[in-house]
C-alpha cells in the first residue's frame, strides 16, 4: 500500500459502478490512497479487483458492511479521512423474492458504517476531531426512493419519498439515516441519488447485460409488461465524475440528483439493442433463421409493484458543480453493446 496525504474508503467497490468509479477516482487522485472494501458477494467481480490492483493507490480489503468490529479496525489501521458508499443490494426482483437481506445489508450495513465513521472523525456533536473537518461521508443513493412518476414531471431533491419495493424502501430508510446523522451529529455529508447506471461490466442479471446475452444466444428477450415502463439512462463514466465533484465540492448535508436525461421504454431499449446487434453480429442470428434480433423479443408477466417512469432533475449538480453528462444514450448504448459482443467472441 503506497503512503499518502490521504485514505478514503469506498465500500462496493467490486460492484459494477464501484470499479468504474475506483479506477476513474484513483487515476484522478493520485495522491489519496483508496481503500476498496468489498464482501466479494455474488454481484462482484474479482477480475476486476486485480485489474484495480495494477493502480498504485488502489488496496483492497475484503469485509461486510455490517461487521463493526472489522470497520473500526480499517479506520483506525488507515486512518480513513472520507468515506464514498456504494455498497448495497441493489437487484429489485431479488429484494421481491427476499428482502431480508437488503434489509440487512442496505439499512443496518449504512448504520454501522456511518456509525463507525462519526465515533472516528467526531468528538461529539458538531465537533470534529482537530484534523477531521473535512472528512466527509457519501452515500450513494437511488432515484427509486422516489417512487413513479406520470406521464409528466421529473423528480427533484425535494421530492417526497415513496418507495415502492423492498430494495428502494431500504435505499431510502438508508438516506434518512445519513441525513440525520448530518442533523443531530453535525456529521460532513452528502447524498447523490442517480438514474439507472449501465455501460461495461455490468453484473448478467440488470436488464441491458441480460437483454444482450439472451439474444447473442438465440434465447427469447424477457420483456416486463407492455414493455412501456420508462428509466432514464446514466452512463456508468458520467455517474462517476458526478460522485467524484460532489465528493469534493458538494455542500454539507446536501442531496444531488445525477441524471443522464435519457428517458426511453424497456422495449425501446431491447429494440434498440437488437438493431446494433444485427449491424455488429449478423450472421449470429441467422443461425435461427432470424431477419432480426428484434424478433426474439417476448412479454412476460410484470413483477409486483413494478414503478411505471423514473426521471431525476439533474439542474443543482449542473448550476452548483459544473457538472455535465459526456454522453448520450445512443452514444452510450452502442459503446455498451460493442464491449459485451467482444466479450462473447
Amino acid at each position: 500500500m503506497m503512503t499518502s496525504s490521504k485514505t478514503i474508503l469506498v465500500t462496493g467497490g467490486a460492484g459494477f459502478i464501484g470499479l468504474h468509479f475506483v479506477s476513474w477516482f484513483a487515476q484522478n487522485n493520485p495522491d489519496v490512497t483508496v481503500l476498496n472494501y468489498d464482501k466479494l458477494t455474488y454481484a462482484a467481480d474479482p477480475d476486476g479487483v486485480r485489474e484495480l490492483n495494477r493502480i498504485p493507490n488502489h488496496y483492497f480489503v475484503e469485509g461486510d458492511i455490517t461487521d463493526r468490529s472489522l470497520l473500526e479496525n480499517v479506520f483506525e489501521n488507515h486512518d480513513i479521512r472520507g468515506v464514498i458508499h456504494f455498497a448495497a443490494e441493489s437487484h429489485v426482483d431479488r429484494s421481491i423474492d427476499d428482502p431480508d437481506e437488503f434489509i440487512r445489508t442496505n439499512v443496518h450495513g449504512t448504520f454501522t458504517l456511518l456509525d463507525v465513521a462519526k465515533n472516528y472523525w467526531m468528538e461529539g456533536a458538531d465537533q470534529p476531531r482537530p484534523g477531521y473537518e473535512s472528512a466527509r461521508f457519501h452515500h450513494i443513493s437511488t432515484d427509486e426512493v422516489y417512487g413513479t412518476l406520470g406521464a409528466e414531471g421529473l423528480f427533484s431533491e425535494d421530492s417526497p419519498y415513496a418507495p415502492s419495493s423492498p430494495y428502494s424502501a431500504s435505499k431510502a430508510s438508508s438516506d434518512m439515516i445519513v441525513q440525520s446523522y448530518y442533523r443531530t451529529y453535525g456529521m460532513n455529508t452528502v447524498i447523490t441519488n442517480c438514474s439507472n447506471n449501465y455501460g461495461p461490466k455490468q453484473h448478467e442479471e440488470k436488464l441491458i447485460p441480460t437483454i444482450i446475452r439472451k439474444a447473442l444466444h438465440l434465447a427469447p428477450i424477457p420483456i416486463y409488461g407492455d414493455g412501456q415502463n420508462i428509466r432514464d439512462w446514466l452512463y456508468v463514466t458520467d455517474h462517476c465524475k458526478g460522485v467524484e465533484l460532489v465528493f469534493h465540492a458538494g455542500q454539507k448535508g446536501a442531496a444531488y440528483n445525477i441524471g443522464g436525461e435519457n428517458e426511453r421504454t424497456n422495449l425501446y431499449i431491447a429494440r434498440k439493442i437488437c438493431e446494433i446487434l444485427d449491424r455488429l453480429v449478423p450472421d449470429k442470428k441467422r443461425e435461427d433463421g432470424l431477419e432480426s434480433y428484434k424478433e426474439l423479443i417476448s412479454f412476460v408477466e410484470d413483477r409486483p409493484g413494478h414503478d411505471r417512469r423514473y426521471a431525476v432533475d439533474a439542474s443543482k449538480i449542473k448550476k452548483e458543480l459544473g457538472w455535465q453528462a459526456d454522453e448520450d444514450f445512443e452514444s452510450g448504448i452502442l459503446k455498451t453493446v460493442e464491449w459485451y459482443v467482444n466479450e462473447n467472441k
